[in-house]
C-alpha cells in the first residue's frame, strides 16, 4: 500500500517549478525608483520559501543583461512544469504593444522603444516550454517619465499612459498587471509597493487557486489605495484548481504520540544527569510539564554545585588556618581565619540543606510524573476498551437485526392472522463513536450547562476546559483526569440534572438562581467591602488650610489694633508727664505770650 501511494503521489512531488525575478530601479536617464529592487527581493524570498527549485533574482539590468537573463531562463523552463516571471520597473505601451524598459534606455524618440526596450512577447516566449502553468506578473504600470520628454516622429503613433490589455494565445497562461489597462500603479509610502505586499501575502498559500489568490490581491490593493488602483489578470486556466504552491499532504493512518518522543528525551537527559543535558532538553522543550521537571533537576544540580563549592571553600579556609598556626601567625590573623572557616562551614551546611530540599522536590516531581503517565496510560486503555466494547455491541446488534430481517418473511408466511399485531422491540444502540473534536466540544457544552465553564465550547481541549473540569471534580466529588476529555466524563456530566459549580458574581452583584442580580441598597446605605449593605458614615467638618490661614490673619489684626479708650484718644505731654486728654476736651497751642506757639494746652468745653 505504501509503495502504491508513493507511485500515485510521486509525480505531484516531483513537480519542477522555476522563477525569474527582475527589479529595475537605477535608471540612467530618469529619476531612480524606490521600490522595484525591494519588491524583487520580497517576491524572490517568497518564491524560495514556497519551495521553487530555481529562483533567479536580478536587479538593475540593462538591455543586453535582460535579454541574456530571459535566454537563460528559457533554457531552464524546457523541463519545468511551472514557470513564473516577475518584473518590477518602468514599462510603456506604444501602438497597443507593451514594452519593458531596461536601466540604460534613453528613449529620446518614440521609435527608440523598438531598439532599446523589450516587448512583453519576449517574456511569453521564455516561459512557453513550461508544461502546466505559465505566469507573468508585471509591476510596471507606474507613471512613465520617458513619455514626457520623448519626441514624436509620427503624430498618429499612440503612446499609452499605462500598459495595454494582453490576451495570451497559449493555454494555461496568465498575465497579471499591477493596475488595469490604461491606468497607473502606486509605489506607496512604505518599503514595498501595495501590489508586491499583497502578492507576498496570498500567492504562497498552499492549495489556493491562482484565480482566487489574485482576487484577494485585488481586494487588498483596492483597500490600501482607497480604490485608486485595481490589479487585473488576463488569460484563462482549466476547471481544476491551479495553485502556485501545492497543498500540503494530509497525514493518514495512526499518528505518533508527541509526548512519547518528549518523554524519551526526558529519560535520556535523566540518565545523563548533567547540566548540559538538561539545558539542551530545555532548549528543545522550553514549556510544559516535562520542562518544569527539567528545571527542578537543574535546581538540584545547582544546589549540588553550590554545596561542592562551599565545601571546597571550607577546606581552603581550614588549610589557611593550619598554615597560619604552623607559621605562628599573629592572633588577629588566626581569628580572621577561624571566622572565615566558620562562615564557610555555615555556608556548606546551608548548601547541604538546600541540596536536600531540591533533591526532595525533584524526587516528588519525578513521582508525580510517573503517576501522571500511569494515569494517562490507564485512561487511554479504558478509552480503547470502551471503544472496542461499543464496536462489538454494534456488531452484535447489526447481526441480530440481520437475523430478524431474514426470519421475518418466514414468520409472515406461518402467522398470517397476526399481520396487524404491533410488536415492541429494543432499538439497537448507536454504532458510531464520537471523534476527538466532537467529544471535546460535547464535554465543554455539558460543562457550560452545569455552570463550570464560562467560555464557549470548542473542538480543542483548551486550558480553560481543563480548569472547568477540575472545578467539576471539586464540587461533584469525581476524580477525572482534567488533561483529556473522555466518554466517562461526558456520561458523568449528562447524569447531572442541574448546576454543579456555584455561581460566582462580581462585586456589587449577588447570586439569584442561575443569574447575578445587582445589589440595591436603601437611601443612606451603600455596598460595603463584604458585598453587603452598610450605613454611609456622616462626614465631620474638617478645617482646611485656607480657613486656618484666614483665622490666624484675623487674630493678628485684632491683636495689632490698639484698645479703644474712653477718652478722646489724644495724649497731652507737659513738664509733669504725659496723660490722656479728658473726654470732651481737645489740644490747642498755648496762645499765651512767651510760649512761641510751641506749648500745648488742654481746652475743655
Amino acid at each position: 500500500m505504501i509503495f502504491g501511494a508513493w507511485l500515485v503521489c510521486g509525480p505531484a512531488q516531483a513537480q519542477k517549478r522555476v522563477a525569474l525575478v527582475i527589479g529595475n530601479s537605477a535608471y540612467n536617464s530618469v529619476p531612480k525608483l524606490a521600490n522595484p529592487v525591494n519588491d524583487a527581493g520580497l517576491i524572490g524570498g517568497m518564491l524560495r520559501k514556497a519551495g521553487f527549485d530555481t529562483v533567479d533574482v536580478r536587479q538593475d539590468l540593462n538591455a543586453p543583461e535582460m535579454r541574456k537573463a530571459l535566454r537563460e531562463f528559457g533554457t531552464r523552463t524546457r523541463d519545468a512544469d511551472v514557470a513564473v516571471i516577475y518584473y518590477a520597473g518602468h514599462g510603456m505601451e506604444v501602438d497597443g504593444t507593451n514594452y519593458l524598459i531596461p536601466t540604460d534606455a534613453a528613449l529620446e524618440t518614440d521609435i527608440d522603444v523598438y531598439d532599446e526596450a523589450l516587448p512583453i512577447d519576449r517574456l511569453l516566449v521564455s516561459i512557453e516550454p513550461a508544461k502546466q502553468l505559465r505566469l507573468v506578473i508585471l509591476d510596471a504600470c507606474r507613471d512613465n517619465p520617458f513619455s514626457k520628454t520623448m519626441k514624436r516622429t509620427v503624430a498618429s503613433r499612440a503612446i499609452g499612459r499605462g500598459l495595454a490589455k494582453v490576451e495570451p494565445t497559449s493555454p494555461n497562461t496568465m498575465i497579471a498587471f499591477a493596475a488595469k489597462a490604461g491606468s497607473t500603479a502606486s509605489d506607496g509610502d512604505s518599503r514595498n509597493s501595495p501590489f508586491a505586499m499583497a502578492l507576498a501575502d496570498h500567492l504562497p498559500k498552499p492549495g489556493l487557486d491562482l484565480r482566487k489568490a489574485f482576487g484577494f490581491v485585488r481586494d487588498d490593493v483596492l483597500k490600501s489605495t482607497a480604490n485608486k488602483q485595481e490589479p487585473f489578470v488576463y488569460g484563462s486556466l482549466g476547471g481544476d484548481d491551479v495553485p502556485l504552491v501545492p497543498a500540503k499532504p494530509v497525514a493518514t493512518g495512526p499518528q505518533p504520540n508527541p509526548q512519547s518522543e518528549l518523554r524519551r528525551d526526558y529519560e535520556l537527559a535523566l540518565q545523563l544527569g548533567t547540566r548540559d543535558g538538561w539545558e539542551a532538553f530545555l532548549a528543545q522543550y522550553p514549556d510544559g510539564f516535562y520542562a518544569n521537571l527539567a528545571k527542578g533537576q537543574l535546581n538540584k544540580i545547582g544546589a549540588e554545585e553550590t554545596r561542592a563549592a562551599a565545601e571546597q571553600k571550607a577546606k581552603a579556609a581550614e588549610q589557611e588556618k593550619a598554615r597560619l598556626i604552623a607559621e605562628r601567625a599573629q592572633k588577629v590573623e588566626q581569628e580572621k581565619a577561624a571566622a572565615a572557616a566558620k562562615a564557610a562551614e555555615e555556608a556548606r551546611v546551608a548548601a547541604e540543606k538546600q541540596k536536600q530540599i531540591e533533591q526532595a522536590k525533584a524526587e516528588a516531581a519525578e513521582r508525580q510524573r510517573k503517576a501522571a503517565e500511569a494515569a494517562a496510560a490507564k485512561a487511554l486503555a479504558e478509552k480503547q476498551a470502551a471503544e472496542k466494547a461499543k464496536a462489538e455491541l454494534a456488531a452484535r446488534q447489526a447481526a441480530e437485526k440481520a437475523e430478524q430481517a431474514a426470519a421475518k418473511p418466514a414468520a409472515d408466511r406461518q402467522l398470517p392472522e397476526v399481520e396487524n399485531q404491533k410488536v415492541a422491540a429494543l432499538s439497537p444502540g448507536p454504532t458510531s463513536t464520537l471523534s476527538a473534536a466532537e467529544l471535546s466540544k460535547s464535554v465543554q457544552s455539558e460543562l457550560r450547562r452545569v455552570g463550570c465553564l464560562a467560555s464557549s465550547a470548542e473542538s480543542e481541549w483548551t486550558s480553560a476546559a481543563q480548569r472547568s473540569l477540575t472545578l467539576f471534580n471539586k464540587y461533584a466529588g469525581t476524580q477525572f483526569d482534567a488533561k483529556l476529555a473522555s466518554v466517562d466524563v461526558l456520561d458523568a456530566l449528562k447524569a447531572k440534572p442541574g448546576r454543579v459549580c456555584p455561581l460566582v458574581c462580581n462585586f456589587g452583584f449577588k447570586a439569584d438562581g442561575d443569574q447575578c442580580a445587582k445589589i440595591t441598597c436603601r437611601a443612606g446605605y451603600r455596598v460595603g467591602d463584604d458585598n453587603e449593605c452598610e450605613k454611609i458614615p456622616e462626614k465631620k467638618p474638617v478645617a482646611t488650610r485656607e480657613e486656618s490661614r484666614k483665622r490666624d490673619q484675623g487674630r493678628k489684626e485684632v491683636e495689632s489694633t490698639a484698645p479703644k479708650s474712653e477718652a478722646s484718644g489724644q495724649i497731652i505731654c507737659t513738664s509733669t508727664g504725659c496723660r490722656p486728654v479728658a473726654k470732651g476736651c481737645r489740644i490747642v497751642r498755648d496762645p499765651r505770650p512767651g510760649s512761641a506757639g510751641m506749648i500745648q494746652a488742654e481746652v475743655c468745653n
